[in-house]
C-alpha cells in the first residue's frame, strides 16, 4: 500500500506542475471556451470507459503488472502533449494520459482493500490521499511561477519534461509492489453489477449528482479566476495550495473520527462542501473571498477516504477491482456531458455554470442523506 501511494506521489508531483494550467494551455493553442469545456467532457468520458478495463486488468494480471502498463500509456500521452503543435493533439494526449489516472484507480483501491482489514481502510485511503495531495500543495505554485516567467506553452513543456523523469522513478517503485493475487473469478460486467450491494448502488446515484456539480464548474475555475477576477497565474497556484493545505489538515483528524463514529457523517460533510464550492467562487469579489472559497474546496475531501472505504466494503473481494471499476465507469459516463454543458452555459454568463453546479450539489447531498445507510446491503 505504501509503495502504491508513493508511486501516486511521484507521478502526481510531475503532473500537478502543469495539469491545473491545461485550460490556459489549450487557450494559448487557439482553443475556444466551448472547446475547453469539451476537453473537460472528454476527460470525464475517458475516465468512464477506462475504469472497468483497468479493474479487469488488475484482477486478471495482478496489481504490479497492471500499474506498469498504465504508467506506460501515461508516458506516451505526455509525449503527445509535449510535441503536439495544436489543440486537437491535446485530445489524443488526454486519451493516453488517462491510462494512469483512470485505469490505475481500481488497482489502487484493490491494493488498499487487499492489504488492510475493514476497520483500517478509511485510514489507508487517508494515507494514500495525503501522499496524493502533497504534490497539489507544492507543484501548482512552482508551475505557476514557471508559467508566469516562461509563458504558458514553454512553462507547460518544462513541467512535462520533469514529469518524464519522475515517471521513470515511479516505474522503479512499482516493481516493489508484492501482494498475493486472489484467484481470478470469471464474471462479465453484468455479473459484477449483480454482485454490488444495494447500498453501493444508492451511493452511486448520489455521487453522480455530486460529480456533475464538480464537472460542470471545475474545468472553468481557472478561466473565471484569471479572466473574470483578473488573478495572476502565480496567485492562482497559491489558491490551489491553500485548498491542498486545508485538505491535509483535516485528513488525519477526520480518519480518526471515522473510526469512532462511522463513515456516513463525513460523506455528508464532503457532499455539502462540493455543493458550496462553486457558489463560493462566484460570490468572491477579491482575493480574500477566493481564499475562503478555496478553503471550502479543500473541505470537499473531509469524507472522501470514508466514501472510498465504503465502496471497498461493499465489494466482493475476488471482484474488488472490477467492482470499483464498474462503479466509476457508471459514474463517469453519467457525468460526461457536465463540462461541455458548463462551457456552453459560460456563454450566457460566466457565473451561470457555477450556479447550476451548486444546485446539482445540493440535490446530491439530499439524495445521499435520504437513501444511503452504512450497514452492508443498506
Amino acid at each position: 500500500m505504501t509503495v502504491a501511494s508513493g508511486a501516486i506521489f511521484l507521478l502526481g508531483f510531475g503532473e500537478e506542475l502543469w495539469k491545473k494550467f491545461l485550460p490556459k494551455y489549450l487557450e494559448a493553442l487557439g482553443a475556444s471556451t466551448p472547446v475547453i469545456g469539451l476537453f473537460g467532457t472528454a476527460e470525464d468520458f475517458f475516465d468512464a470507459i477506462y475504469q472497468y478495463p483497468g479493474g479487469w486488468i488488475a484482477d486478471r494480471f495482478g496489481r504490479r503488472r497492471a500499474l506498469l502498463f498504465f504508467l506506460t500509456l501515461a508516458c506516451a500521452g505526455y509525449l503527445v502533449y509535449l510535441l503536439g503543435p495544436s489543440w486537437p493533439f491535446a485530445f489524443l494526449g488526454l486519451a493516453l494520459v488517462m491510462g494512469w489516472q483512470s485505469m490505475a484507480s481500481p488497482a489502487i483501491f484493490a491494493v488498499i482493500g487487499d492489504a488492510l482489514p475493514k476497520e483500517r481502510r478509511a485510514m489507508g485511503f487517508t494515507v494514500q490521499s495525503i501522499l496524493k495531495r502533497v504534490p497539489v500543495m507544492i507543484a501548482p505554485v512552482i508551475g505557476g511561477i514557471i508559467i508566469a516567467s516562461r509563458g504558458v506553452i514553454s512553462g507547460v513543456h518544462i513541467g512535462l519534461l520533469v514529469t518524464f523523469a519522475l515517471a521513470a522513478l515511479t516505474a522503479l517503485l512499482i516493481r516493489f509492489i508484492n501482494i498475493a493475487q486472489l484467484p481470478h473469478q470469471a464474471a462479465n460486467i453484468f455479473g459484477v453489477w449483480k454482485s454490488l450491494q444495494s447500498g453501493l448502488k444508492r451511493l452511486l446515484i448520489s455521487d453522480i449528482f455530486i460529480r456533475t456539480c464538480e464537472g460542470m464548474a471545475d474545468v472553468l475555475i481557472i478561466l473565471y479566476v484569471t479572466n473574470v477576477l483578473h488573478v495572476s497565474f502565480a496567485r492562482f497556484g497559491t489558491l490551489i495550495a491553500i485548498t491542498t493545505v486545508t485538505t491535509l489538515l483535516i485528513y488525519l483528524p477526520a480518519a480518526k473520527a471515522v473510526e469512532r463514529v462511522g463513515r456516513r457523517p463525513f460523506i455528508i460533510a464532503t457532499f455539502c462542501a462540493f455543493a458550496l464550492y462553486p457558489l463560493a467562487i462566484i460570490s468572491s469579489h477579491n482575493f480574500a473571498g477566493l481564499v475562503i472559497a478555496f478553503v471550502i474546496g479543500g473541505l470537499r475531501e473531509i469524507g472522501e477516504p470514508a466514501r472510498k472505504a465504503m465502496i471497498v466494503d461493499f465489494a466482493e473481494p475476488q471482484l474488488r477491482a472490477r467492482s470499483v471499476g464498474l462503479y466509476y465507469l457508471l459514474r463517469s459516463l453519467a457525468i460526461t456531458p457536465a463540462a461541455a454543458i458548463g462551457g456552453l452555459l459560460w456563454k450566457i454568463a460566466p457565473q451561470t455554470p457555477f450556479a447550476i453546479a451548486g444546485v446539482f450539489g445540493v440535490a446530491g447531498t439530499f439524495v445521499f442523506i435520504a437513501t444511503v445507510r452504512e450497514r452492508p446491503g443498506g
